[in-house]
């Protein structure tokens, strides 16, 4: 027999789990007793939302189901923005919950809400341990969920008594399974219709975004010559240095980007995933699709492909090239055109020396310090669009960018996942100083774990991207500035190196001493964005029309 605790801590243990993110309550002691006997890793955080991305960010690195734990009530409702953060952006990742006694009360109401209802819209699965004795049973089948194609969240609530219980349970190991293949019939649809087509055009979404599709993708498009574009969370997917890379669809309209897909006369739209903005809609009548994916399409108004190559990505991207045969025929002038202007217009900006620093030379230069396997983990802000359009990806999962919740927050805690599972690669966070200030207590804990990460604040004083879209909605400028603190003392009071960037000039060198230097570094760097409006709303929709 075996305590309750002890049977969920090896239940973790069996599934690999290395880290347990989160802060302890009372009613979850047990747990956190056995996972101090536990090989498991305890990271303890500053707040439950930094512990859940974190956890999120550590699945969608690693593809396993990355662990946090809070205890009930008002521990577990800091975790809802993180469960809809991994649930949407395909993350998967466990949430243990603490609760009161559920077979006796102690307490009456006390802190005590339904937190699996409150769980179950933003999760695949949740539940409620009422038996000790179903514990690896149900642990098993939550793994099981939030690895499934598509991964996500899921949650699981532990009462202290139920904790505390004898059981002779023991866990279940995971199966052996691999992923269905695509219909045959489905595969020589895709087939004929590529065979058939004079400019074909790949787009590569979120559901791409697995290490064995990367490579398959790639070697379609280094056999055929077929051009590629990216979705943001489809970024990095194939080396973005690729001469047949014609852009990635960080804005909505109006960019070069979409101008290559109306060129394009079929779309092999690869891992769409619909929580993202689409770098293009179906007209009756206009440019056929191939939706190659693990699941079937999600059809509206403007979505109705016509080939639906449904199982495991890579496995169908594979049996499509060698079945493809000779695509001499294929011609993409008109694609390269579009491609070579795109190429212009990305250069522009990469050496402004005007400061405030312009976001066109921040990317840049971040792109210049970082190697290929080097991670820029962003939060959420207008930086995103030029981060998405300038920066070149050359491996998947090196731009950690969030298109589907698109959460302020999530920038350092995603950084310091990122430095665990890779600590041997430099790690660059950038945030606005909104986003960073929504969860800058986890400095402490990046300082704590002696973690090696840079961060750089985007100093604007307001929330510049709600700034840009009042002025564009013709609004009076209102309600969006605020104060910040000095933020090199505010780094140093954690421990933490702090910095400033004086000049354009000076941000380079400053980020190469940065990433060589062990430490905490966080960088307060001025922005400017009083051109983004003239450069991404007018010019950039101007120049794609004139190509």
């Amino acid at each position: 027999m075996a305590k309750a605790a002890d049977v969920v801590v090896q239940c973790l243990e069996n599934e690999g789990v290395e880290y347990v993110f989160g802060i302890p309550g009372e009613e979850n002691l047990d747990l956190l007793e056995s996972l101090r006997k536990s090989k498991i890793k305890l990271v303890l955080t500053r707040h439950e939302q930094s512990a859940g991305f974190m956890a999120a960010t550590y699945g969608r690195l690693t593809g396993k189901t990355g662990v946090s734990l809070s205890t009930l009530g008002p521990g577990a409702t800091n975790l809802v923005t993180a469960s809809a953060y991994a649930y949407l952006g395909g993350m998967p990742m466990m949430m243990i919950t603490g609760q009161k006694p559920i077979k006796k009360s102690k307490q009456g109401r006390f802190q005590i809400i339904d937190v699996c209802g409150m769980m179950a819209p933003i999760t695949k699965y949740t539940h409620q341990f009422a038996s000790a004795d179903n514990i690896p049973a149900r642990m098993r089948e939550a793994f099981r969920l939030a690895e499934e194609e598509k991964p996500g969240a899921v949650h699981l609530e532990l009462p202290e008594d139920i904790a505390a219980e004898q059981t002779d349970a023991m866990p279940i190991p995971r199966s052996l399974h691999r992923r269905p293949l695509a219909e045959h019939v489905a595969i020589e649809a895709a087939i004929e219709k590529l065979r058939t087509a004079r400019s074909p055009i790949l787009v590569i979404g979120a559901g791409a975004n697995r290490k064995m599709t990367a490579k398959v993708l790639k070697q379609l498009i280094d056999k055929t010559g077929i051009p590629f574009v990216t979705t943001q969370l489809g970024k990095g997917v194939v080396d973005e240095r690729s001469p047949r890379f014609l852009g990635n669809a960080a804005l909505s309209s109006g960019d070069f980007v979409h101008r290559a897909i109306e060129a394009a006369d079929l779309i092999i739209n690869i891992g769409h995933d619909v929580i993202e903005k689409p770098p293009f809609f179906m007209v009756r009548g206009g440019t056929e699709v191939i939706h190659i994916s693990f699941r079937s399409a999600e059809v509206d108004a403007v979505y109705f492909p016509q080939v639906e190559v449904i199982g495991d990505i890579a496995n169908a991207v594979w049996q499509i090239g060698e079945g493809l045969g000779d695509t001499s025929h294929w011609d993409f002038t008109r694609l390269m055109a579009i491609r070579e202007a795109n190429e212009v217009q990305i250069a522009e900006g990469a050496d402004d020396d005007r400061f405030p620093v312009y976001p066109q030379r921040l990317v840049a230069d971040i792109r210049r310090v970082l190697p290929s396997e080097g991670i820029v983990a962003l939060d959420n802000g207008i930086y995103k669009i030029w981060f998405a359009r300038n920066y070149k990806a050359h491996k998947p999962n090196t731009v950690l960018l969030d298109n589907a919740l698109a959460t302020m927050g999530a920038g350092l805690p995603s950084a310091m996942a990122a430095h665990l599972v890779y600590p041997d690669r430099p790690v660059i966070s950038v945030c606005g100083d909104g986003g960073f200030m929504m969860n800058s207590q986890e400095l402490e804990t990046a300082v704590r774990l002696g973690m090696h990460i840079t961060v750089v604040i985007l100093r604007d004083d307001g929330y510049g991207m709600i700034r840009w879209k009042q002025a564009n909605m013709g609004f009076t400028d209102f309600g969006l500035d605020y104060g910040n603190p000095d933020f090199v003392k505010y780094a140093e009071a954690y421990g933490a190196n702090g910095h400033r960037v004086e000049s354009a000039e000076g941000f380079l060198p400053l980020l190469e001493h940065c990433i060589k230097t062990p430490g905490v570094h966080v960088i307060d760097c001025p922005v400017d964005y009083s051109e983004n409006d003239r450069i991404l709303n007018s010019e950039l929709r101007e120049r794609a029309l004139a190509v």
